[in-house]
C-alpha cells in the first residue's frame, strides 16, 4: 500500500504492512533505547571525570557493538533496513539543527576578534589540507604503494577526509577550561571547515562529471566561490529578513508565544531548503543564517521565546549529534567494506596526518607573520590545534556519497578508508586527548574569572590596542593595522546603524548583554567541570 510509512529500503516480495509496522516500530525502539543508553552512559563518565572515553566515543562504540550483533544474529531485514545510514537523512534532516547550533551558540566576542585566523584555518587551511592530501594519494598510487586512483578522485577524496569535527576535544575544553581564544579557533574552524569541505567536494564532483579537464583547476575555483558566497549571502539574507518581522511584526507578547518561537524554528529550515534548492550549499547557508538571526533577531524575541529557542536548538543538536555517532557506528558494522586495499587505508592516513600539519602549521605561520609579538598564536595552541583534528559524521556522509558518485570499486574503496579513519580518529585519539591536551598545557589555563573579563585584559592574543611603535617599520603591519580599521569601521557601523535598524535594542545594549551573556557561558562552563 502506497500511503503506508515505509522503510528506506523497500525489496520486492516485503512483508505484509502489518508485520512492516512491527518491524518499524522494534528498529525506531532499539535506536532510542541506543540513544538513552549513550546519554546516560555520557553523563556517568562526566561525573566520573573519566575522560578516555569522551561521549561521542561512547555513542560511536554502541552503535558499533550492536551492529556488530545484529550482523552475527539472525535479525530480520526489514528491522536492519531502518539502522542504514542514508545521506539524505542525515544532510536533510540530521545535520542542519547541528550546523545551525553552531552558528547560534559562537560568542561573538572571541569569534569575530579571532576572525582573521579563523577563516584563514577554515578556508586556506582546508583547501590546502584537502589538496596535499589528494595530491599524496595520487602519487602514492603512481609509485604503487597504495590502490590507484584518478586525480580528480584523489582530489574529492582530499576534500571529503578534510572535514573535521573535533566535538570531542570542545567537549573537553568545556569540562577542563581553557584559553577562550584556543576553544574560539578550534569551534570556528570546524564550523566553517565543514561548510568548506562539502563545497569543494560537490565542486570538484560537479567539475569532474561535466568539465573537459583542461578547465578544471579554474573551474573548480570559479564554482565554489560562486557556491560559498551565493549560499553566504542566502543565509545573511534570511537571517536580516528573520530580524525585520520579528521587530516589526510584534510577536513579542504572551499570547503569541507559540506562534513567536513556531516561525523562529522555521526560518533556519526555510534557509537551509532555499540554498539546497537553489543548487547553493544549504550547510554554509544556515550557519551564517545562525549567526545572524543570533546577533540581530533573537533580541527581538520575548524573554520567554528567548529561553525556548535557546533550549530547544540546544536539545534538538544534542539529539542529532549523538544519534549520527550511534547511526554511524551501527552502519559501519553493518555494512560490506573493501577490506583488500589495507594498504590504501594505512598511507590514507599517515597522509592526513602530514595534510593536517601542513594545514595549521603554516596558517599559523600566516597568521603569526602579520601579528603583534603579543597576539601570536603559541606553539602550544598550534599543536592542539593539530591534534584537535578528528575525522566524524560528515567525513563519513560524503564518503557514503562517494560510493554512488564514483565507478564500482573506487568509491567502496574511498568508503571504507574513511570508516577506518573515521573509528580510529574518535575512539583512539578523542580517548587520548584529555591527556594530550593536559600535557601541552593547554587546558584549565583560561577560565580564572569570568569570560568577558578576558576581553578587557590582554589575555593570550584576543585583539588587545595595537602598539602604534612595534608596528612602525613593518610593512604586513601596517596592513594589518589598516585591516583592524576596517574591522572597527564595521563594528562602527553594526552598533551605529545595522543594530538599531535591524533589532529593538541600541549597540550600547548589545554590548551590556554580550558581556553577561560571556558570564553567564563561564559559570555554566565551571559548573559543568
Amino acid at each position: 500500500m502506497d500511503d503506508l510509512p515505509i522503510s528506506p529500503t523497500e525489496p520486492r516480495g516485503s512483508p505484509s504492512p502489518g508485520k512492516e509496522q512491527q518491524a518499524a516500530g522494534v528498529g525506531i525502539l532499539l535506536q532510542i533505547m541506543m540513544l538513552v543508553l549513550s546519554f546516560v552512559l555520557g553523563h556517568v563518565l562526566r561525573r566520573k571525570k573519566f575522560y578516555y572515553l569522551p561521549e561521542a566515543s561512547a555513542s560511536l562504540l554502541i552503535g558499533l557493538i550492536v551492529g556488530g550483533l545484529a550482523n552475527i544474529s539472525d535479525t530480520e531485514t526489514s528491522i536492519r533496513a531502518w539502522f542504514n545510514f542514508h545521506e539524505e537523512f542525515f544532510f536533510l534532516f540530521l545535520l542542519p539543527p547541528i550546523i545551525f547550533q553552531s552558528g547560534f551558540s559562537l560568542s561573538p566576542k572571541p569569534f569575530f576578534s579571532n576572525f582573521g585566523a579563523i577563516v584563514t584555518f577554515a578556508i586556506v587551511g582546508t583547501f590546502i589540507a584537502s589538496t596535499v592530501t589528494g595530491i599524496l594519494v595520487y602519487l602514492g598510487g603512481l609509485i604503487y604503494l597504495m590502490y590507484r586512483l584518478p586525480f580528480l578522485e584523489c582530489m574529492m577524496f582530499g576534500a571529503l577526509i578534510s572535514a573535521t569535527d573535533p566535538v570531542t576535544v570542545l567537549s573537553i575544553f568545556q569540562e577542563l577550561g581553557s584559553d577562550m581564544n584556543l576553544y574560539a579557533l578550534v569551534f570556528g574552524e570546524s564550523v566553517l571547515n565543514d561548510a568548506m569541505a562539502i563545497s569543494l567536494y560537490r565542486t570538484i564532483s560537479l567539475i569532474k562529471s561535466h568539465v573537459p579537464s583542461e578547465q578544471n583547476f579554474f573551474m573548480v575555483i570559479v564554482k565554489f566561490l560562486e557556491t560559498f558566497v551565493g549560499s553566504m549571502s542566502s543565509g545573511v539574507g534570511v537571517g536580516f529578513t528573520a530580524a525585520l518581522l520579528f521587530k516589526y511584526a510584534g510577536l513579542d507578547i504572551d499570547n503569541l508565544l507559540n506562534l513567536e518561537c513556531c516561525l523562529f524554528v522555521l526560518f533556519p529550515y526555510f534557509s537551509y531548503m532555499l540554498a539546497e534548492g537553489l543548487g547553493l550549499s544549504g550547510i554554509v547557508s544556515i550557519l551564517f543564517t545562525g549567526i545572524v538571526m543570533k546577533h540581530y533577531t533573537f533580541s527581538n524575541l520575548s524573554e520567554n521565546s528567548q529561553r525556548f529557542v535557546s533550549a530547544f536548538f540546544h536539545l534538538i543538536s544534542s539529539l542529532a549529534e549523538t544519534f549520527v555517532f550511534i547511526y554511524m557506528g551501527f552502519d559501519i558494522a553493518m555494512e560490506q567494506h573493501s577490506w583488500s586495499h589495507v594498504g590504501f587505508i594505512f598511507f590514507s592516513i599517515l597522509f592526513i596526518i602530514v595534510a593536517r600539519a601542513a594545514n595549521v602549521f603554516s596558517c599559523a605561520y600566516m597568521v603569526n607573520l602579520i601579528r603583534p609579538a603579543h597576539r601570536q598564536i603559541p606553539l602550544k595552541h598550534q599543536k592542539a590545534l593539530w591534534y584537535s583534528g578528528l575525522r566524524g559524521a560528515m567525513a563519513f556522509a560524503l564518503a557514503l556519497q562517494s560510493v554512488h558518485d564514483l565507478p564500482e570499486g573506487h568509491g567502496q574503496t574511498i568508503f571504507t578508508a574513511t570508516t577506518a579513519i573515521v573509528v580510529l580518529t574518535v575512539l583512539l585519539i578523542g580517548g587520548s586527548t584529555g591527556t594530550m591536551l593536559e600535557a601541552l598545557q593547554v587546558v584549565g589555563d583560561g577560565h580564572d574569572g569570568p569570560i568577558g573579563e578576558s576581553f578587557e585584559v590582554n589575555n593570550g592574543y584576543i585583539s588587545p590596542p595595537y602598539d602604534e611603535e612595534e608596528s612602525s617599520g613593518n610593512r604586513l603591519k601596517m596592513r594589518l593595522k589598516e585591516f583592524h580599521k576596517n574591522t572597527a569601521t564595521f563594528r562602527a557601523l553594526d552598533k551605529n546603524y545595522l543594530t538599531p535598524f535591524f533589532t529593538t535594542q541600541t549597540g550600547d545594549d548589545e554590548e551590556q548583554e554580550d558581556f553577561g551573556e560571556a558570564a553567564s557561558s563561564s559559570r555554566r562552563a565551571s559548573f559543568h567541570g
